[in-house]
């Protein structure tokens, strides 16, 4: 019973200071020992006591008392016999626990997610078309999927409610007051360009062409991007030259730029070259804004620095994409190891390596590759993830799942998973994920790759399932209990002195058929999953007023629809058809309207 008796100190020591930490996988290993131990020292204290008084009550012949004790002290036996903690079972990739760290959120914990199968139709990887072009993402839906996975996060029925409550959340958290946005602040869109990489020149610098080899593996979708940038400068008001788009140590390629550029050519887009338009990356100045790694194997190495666009940044939106990677997944977190502008290893454009410390030393993957597998170990995303000028300003957490890549290089495959697939043949997932909590975000990806892709999850770059050691969860673990994590690191990428807070909750889904959460079976803890399955959007016709005209915009695909205007909506209203022809511009019809009088109403007809 020595082993019980340690654990029940441990327990103790840990738990009484800070309750919450009962929730930590260390103590609930240690639990079951403690509880065993008490109940043992339960038994004997019956036992020895019922002895004493069955020996008074013998003489007193009130055996049916004695008999009382004895029975108590045998229960307690049994019970302890029962409880105590058989052999653990072999280690899986998912590993058992209850919810873990502090929710983030309006709504805490709570990612929404919205599934649009008609978002994408698009032959695949070796198709000779793309899977960007406007035939093979619907705009229309994308869209739509947008604006659902908006008000969903905030629990808003409309987006410009969405949005303020989402800002003012922020704010509020990050102790600006309870305001939303206000015009002039700078907003930081940091998107993924590894299949764009300007190290690997899959870009050709001059023409901003990718590479026909990589143009099917998946970048951002430039739908996705737009439709952001619409919902930030038409909805919330940001005037497109306070927005910044790209990657640092990717280029934005030409498919990309003329597709979001054609409607905002204000914006900053961001990349590691700089050329054609776009802006090159450098490190912040004046002010600086330092960024140090919490263990002591960056030691001597080269000082890192925030690019100027998240130093300057009042708010960061980091949009991931679904996919896999050789330390298990990508997704918000891993997005961010390409936003310091050099690249993990610490080669900087034109100077090759310098001596930056190395992050794929922390970073998840096999044994013997220079990665660091098994759980309970500092890792580097953690202070990406927690920066308070980085991770830290990040107002809302995006995840475009339309394809999917399987591994780092994005290689896109149909899903087979329900409701993407029967298991055999699948479907593209079609797919955006949205949250204001980074580790509910990424805790709920990592479940759907795990089921649909579980060699890569558990075996990373060896292929081998279950070569990770789980590791692949483990930065979701240091995050979610950054204030107390496994590792016993002092996580302050600031240095502050202050140790990081919890940055926010993980756990796994019951199953993958439900893909319920704790908070979706009724607790008031853990993630909340909101399910959106979106279909084919009904014939929409947009509307932005300028000056004395109006620009009207509907679907390129609906072209069996006519646009007529009319003066009032009475029932003897003179509908006019409007017989300019409808310029083609972002796979939309759109129209420029003058309005003569006060008011005019416009129709789609079929």
């Amino acid at each position: 019973m020595g082993v019980g008796a340690g654990a029940l100190l441990w327990f103790l020591v840990r738990v009484l200071p800070k309750p919450s930490r009962a929730a930590y996988p260390c103590q609930r290993a240690a639990a079951p020992l403690a509880g065993s131990f008490l109940l043992w020292l339960a038994a004997f204290v019956g036992a020895k006591l019922s002895w004493r008084h069955a020996k008074e009550h013998v003489r007193h012949c009130r055996f049916w008392k004695a008999g009382l004790c004895f029975a108590a002290a045998a229960a307690a036996a049994v019970v302890a016999i029962v409880c105590f903690p058989s052999a653990p079972a072999q280690a899986t990739q998912v590993i058992s626990h209850g919810p873990l760290g502090v929710a983030k959120g309006i709504h805490p914990g709570r990612v929404v997610w919205v599934h649009a199968p008609d978002a994408t139709d698009w032959a695949g990887f070796s198709s000779s078309e793309h899977w960007w072009q406007t035939n093979h993402t619907d705009l229309a839906t994308v869209e739509a999927m947008f604006s659902q996975a908006i008000r969903g996060v905030a629990g808003q029925s409309t987006d410009a409610a969405a949005w303020e409550a989402i800002f003012t959340y922020f704010n509020t958290a990050r102790g600006r007051g309870a305001r939303g946005y206000q015009p002039g602040e700078q907003v930081a869109i940091k998107i993924n360009l590894t299949a764009c990489n300007a190290r690997s020149l899959q870009v050709d610098p001059t023409t901003y062409e990718k590479n026909a080899g990589v143009m099917n593996s998946i970048d951002n979708s430039p739908q996705m991007l737009l439709a952001l940038l619409r919902q930030l400068v038409y909805t919330v008001g940001v005037n497109p030259a306070d927005i910044s788009l790209g990657d640092p140590t990717g280029m934005v390629p030409s498919f990309m730029y003329n597709f979001l550029h054609t409607e905002f050519p204000g914006v900053h887009y961001y990349d590691n070259h700089g050329g054609s338009g776009r802006e090159r990356v450098q490190f912040s100045t004046v002010p600086s804004v330092p960024f140090y790694w919490s263990t002591g194997a960056a030691a001597g190495t080269r000082q890192d620095y925030l690019p100027v666009p998240f130093a300057q940044a009042a708010y960061f939106i980091n949009f991931a994409i679904l996919k896999g990677h050789s330390a298990g997944v990508t997704v918000c977190g891993k997005n961010l190891y390409g936003a310091l502008l050099r690249c993990p290893d610490g080669y900087l454009r034109d100077l090759g390596v310098l001596n930056y410390y190395d992050m794929h030393l922390s970073l998840a993957g096999p044994p013997g590759q220079g990665f660091t597998p098994g759980t309970g170990h500092y890792r580097a995303l953690v202070d990406l993830m927690g920066h308070p000028e980085l991770g830290g300003k990040t107002v809302l957490y995006l995840v475009d799942g339309l394809f999917g890549g399987y591994y780092w290089d994005s290689h896109p495959y149909p899903w087979k998973m329900p409701p993407f697939g029967n298991g055999v043949n699948g479907d593209w997932p079609s797919s955006l994920f949205a949250s204001q909590d980074p580790v509910a975000i990424d805790s709920v990806a990592y479940d759907f790759l795990l089921k649909e892709w579980p060699n890569v999850v558990t075996g990373g770059s060896s292929g081998t399932p279950g070569s990770l050691q789980g590791s692949a969860e483990d930065y979701l673990h240091e995050a979610a209990l950054a204030d107390a994590p496994p590792s016993g690191t002092f996580y302050d990428p600031a240095r502050t002195g202050v140790r990081l807070a919890s940055l926010g909750v993980h756990e796994h889904w019951n199953n993958p058929t439900d893909k319920q959460y704790s908070r979706n079976l009724g607790l008031d803890q853990g993630i909340e999953l909101v399910k959106y399955r979106l279909d084919r959007p009904r014939p929409q016709l947009a509307l932005r007023r300028q000056d004395r005209s109006v620009l009207l915009s509907w679907p390129a695909s609906l072209w069996d629809y006519r646009l007529q205007s009319s003066e009032s909506l009475s029932a003897a209203a003179n509908w006019v058809a409007l017989t300019d022809a409808p310029a083609f511009w972002q796979a939309q019809n759109v129209v420029t309207s003058t309005i003569a009088g006060d008011r005019r109403f416009y129709r789609l007809v079929k």
